[in-house]
């Protein structure tokens, strides 16, 4: 879904299609990202809109690179 979202907004149901799920299914993964605050929903009419939180993301990859060194054995790989 984040990868999807990477392309522009999507509704619920956008989001549900490429993994042929149900949109409550798909409601329950967008509440998991919206929790975490890799996106933002808003609603227009009956819609669910969903829009990536990329700054998030930036996050989460500056936190997981202190663990780099783990997964890739690599000596020269700074220890934060």
């Amino acid at each position: 879904m984040v990868a999807f979202l990477a392309g522009g907004e999507r509704s619920i149901s956008d989001l549900a299609l490429p993994f042929a799920m149900s949109l409550a299914g798909a409601s329950k993964h967008v509440k998991v990202l919206e929790e975490a605050g890799l996106l933002r929903r808003s609603v227009r009419g009956r819609t669910h809109i969903c829009r990536l939180e990329a700054q998030r993301l930036a996050q989460a990859d500056e936190w997981l690179r202190r663990y780099e060194r783990f997964w890739t054995d690599d000596p020269e790989t700074p220890a934060a």
